[in-house]
């Protein structure tokens, strides 16, 4: 919707992919190219932007993120956003001295309760030049 002339959704979960199909279909858009298997260990591909959402609810998988991440930008000069509630692991991650906070949301009741009672999400803009 917002003009991008080529999307890939990635999720090792399936359904995910359903989902990104069914909402691309009510937004009335052609649905994207959706990847179930991790694409982060392979190398880089010139992505000018990566739109990450709850990615950091672990610490090994943090890790491998942040390298991936850093490959992508290095080799192509990917732009990287990044969506979180704030858990923990996000929080005390090396990653999180090198963004930039751009907005932050409070979440639903419904999402409090079920997420241990985090009460708001930021997006952050990934700088690594901090």
């Amino acid at each position: 919707m917002c003009g991008a002339a080529h999307v890939v959704a990635n999720d090792i979960d399936p359904m995910a992919a359903v989902a990104t199909h069914m909402n691309s279909e009510l937004n009335g858009l052609q649905p994207p190219v959706c990847l179930t298997h991790n694409i982060m260990g392979s190398p880089p591909a010139a992505f000018h932007l990566i739109l990450l959402g709850d990615m950091f609810y672990d610490q090994s998988l943090a890790t491998s993120l942040h390298s991936w991440l850093n490959r992508c930008m290095e080799t192509h000069g990917t732009k990287v956003l990044i969506g979180d509630p704030g858990r923990a692991q996000f929080e005390e991650h090396a990653i999180r001295r090198l963004l930039r906070p751009l907005a932050q949301f409070e979440l639903p009741d419904s999402v409090r309760e079920e997420n241990y009672g985090l009460s708001c999400s930021g997006v952050w803009s990934y700088t690594p030049e901090l």
